[in-house]
């Protein structure tokens, strides 16, 4: 702080010996000490006040940076919801066209069956049925499903569908 040598402090209490005299001097030099002492305190109190506000206002800016990063997430988050859900509806309609146009060569099984499957994910959507169980009066649509594909589709006479009554249904099911 202050570039004081130990000759000069030396002179300086020659000098308050002299002027103070033997008497009162270790009194003043104890009061001195005492001022010392609290000038210290308060200079060490003042340092920590300031870094406890540098401390404070670099932890503001975290926070403030740790909010935008979040909004940017939310977005980001929102956009990828949104282009997913897009994904969604586009790839659906491209089943339901490939359906139709399946539904055309076979006379409307496929369409049928598939409106069925998804009938009944909706239903199980809902519903949280135990893995492996299926009603005794419920058929396996999987085995069902299984059965219409490995059959071969019927002969079509001049560009024409066949009516219902001359579509093959699988075994145990009528149309």
């Amino acid at each position: 702080m202050f570039d004081i040598a130990f000759t000069e402090l030396l002179v300086i209490g020659l000098v308050a010996l002299i002027v103070i005299g033997p008497e009162r001097l270790p009194k003043v030099a104890r009061t001195a000490g005492q001022w010392l002492g609290r000038l210290n305190r308060y200079v060490s109190q003042v340092k920590q006040d300031i870094d406890r506000d540098i401390k404070l206002e670099e932890l503001r800016k975290m926070q403030q940076e740790m909010r935008e990063t979040a909004q940017k997430y939310e977005l980001l988050a929102g956009q990828t919801a949104r282009e997913v859900e897009e994904t969604v509806q586009q790839e659906t309609g491209q089943i339901s066209r490939v359906m139709e146009a399946m539904s055309a060569t076979d006379g409307g099984l496929a369409k049928r069956e598939y409106e069925k499957m998804q009938v009944e994910q909706a239903a199980a959507a809902s519903e949280t049925p135990l893995v492996g169980s299926l009603p005794a009066d419920e058929p396996n649509t999987v085995a069902a499903a299984d059965a219409v594909t490995a059959q071969p589709a019927p002969a079509l006479d001049d560009g024409a569908a066949p009516a219902a009554s001359e579509q093959q249904a699988p075994a145990g099911r009528t149309v």
